[in-house]
């Protein structure tokens, strides 16, 4: 009897073994099945998806770095009033464009007054003396007068010339034409004239206060030669050189690129490891704003790698898969590890050694298949 339920408990075991093996069978063919994907023939029809062999192109390496685009020096203007004065009028606003020669301020003092007359009284006197100095001259000369009386009068003559000269670059230092200056247009008014083709910067004084001889009026940018400055760390400078060409953009308008030009690469580190690089745009655009942050992509190497076209990655919970296709209308999601991007193409490369050459991968829909199977394991 006892023999007969051991053979039953050994029975019943066994049951439950190979029931229990069936079960680890289906749940592993489960688990291989989540990264597979079958399509119907009317599902495969009605898509975009195309297949195809990956391929090996020459794709470029690319140094990705930031900045911010900066004036050089000789391009920023302070503009003030060697003589100072009170700010009469001006129509200036920060971003606006002016040219060179236009009037930007008018600028009114009784000191101005005063200038024009004194340079016009020299000049009235000049005529007196200037004669008087010839006359002594030829007195001089035949005798019919002292040294000492030519020699004063070559003295208040050459005075009143250094005299003249000097108030004569004053009015110029004010934007006055001596040659212009008579007793007809004596004005306490004064225009001051932009000396660039650029824009505002900043308008540091309103209307109707002092401006002192150190007091800055207004900033103005000639951007004719605005650069890209970027901060490139210590570990890549090796990477990079004078006269190498790269892609800028901003975050606002990423799909609009500009050309630029390595020209300068700084020699000092700072304490974060950095190093300012110089760069020229191209083409100069109006939208480039001195201060606006930039990204740009700097081309450091080129090689061979196997790639396959951006509409055949898809990523999904921070990873990239592509499909290779295993049998006719299946596919089984692969999981890749990307690195440049040229032209529309992607370097791939897998992680546990996959024969890339042999297989056929989905080029063009991936996200369909990728929609498919998430649209799959909802329904289960």
């Amino acid at each position: 009897m006892r023999s007969i339920i051991f053979i039953v408990a050994i029975t019943v075991s066994l049951i439950f073994a190979s029931c229990g093996g069936k079960k680890a069978e289906i749940k592993a063919e489960e688990v291989t099945n989540e990264s597979m994907v079958e399509l119907t023939e009317a599902q495969l029809k009605n898509s975009e998806i195309k297949t195809g062999k990956i391929e090996q192109r020459s794709i470029s390496s690319l140094l990705k770095v930031n900045g911010k685009i900066e004036v050089p020096p000789q391009n920023m203007i302070s503009v003030s009033v060697p003589m100072g004065g009170y700010l009469k009028s001006t129509k200036l606003l920060a971003g606006m464009h002016i040219s060179k020669g236009e009037v930007i301020a008018i600028m009114e003092d009784q000191q101005y007054i005063q200038l024009q007359q004194d340079y016009l009284t020299a000049k009235a006197h000049f005529n007196s003396i200037e004669k008087e100095y010839i006359r002594q001259k030829e007195l001089n000369q035949s005798k019919a007068s002292s040294d000492k009386v030519y020699e004063n009068a070559q003295t208040e003559y050459l005075s009143q010339k250094v005299l003249i000269r000097s108030l004569s670059e004053k009015l110029k230092l004010i934007g006055l034409n001596p040659e212009n200056v008579n007793e007809n247009t004596i004005s306490k008014n004064i225009n001051i004239y932009s000396p660039i083709n650029g824009f505002v910067s900043q308008v540091k004084m309103n209307i109707g206060k002092y401006a002192n001889p150190t007091d800055v009026l207004f900033e103005l940018v000639n951007p004719a030669d605005i650069h890209l400055q970027l901060t490139v760390f210590e570990k890549d400078l090796n990477k990079i050189s004078i006269g190498q060409k790269l892609i800028a953009f901003n975050n606002t308008q990423p799909d609009k690129k500009y050309n630029c030009e390595i020209i300068l690469i700084g020699k000092d580190v700072s304490s974060e490891r950095t190093v300012q690089v110089q760069c020229h745009f191209e083409n100069y655009d109006k939208s480039l704003i001195p201060g606006m942050y930039m990204n740009a992509q700097v081309e450091v190497a080129t090689n061979t790698a196997f790639v396959i076209p951006n509409e055949g990655i898809v990523r999904f919970e921070g990873k990239e898969y592509v499909y290779i296709e295993s049998e006719n209308k299946k596919y089984e999601m692969i999981e890749v590890k990307t690195q440049n991007n040229e032209n529309g193409y992607t370097q791939i490369a897998f992680s546990d050694g996959t024969d890339i050459q042999n297989k056929t991968f989905v080029i063009k829909g991936a996200y369909t298949l990728l929609m498919k199977m998430k649209n799959t394991e909802e329904e289960e």
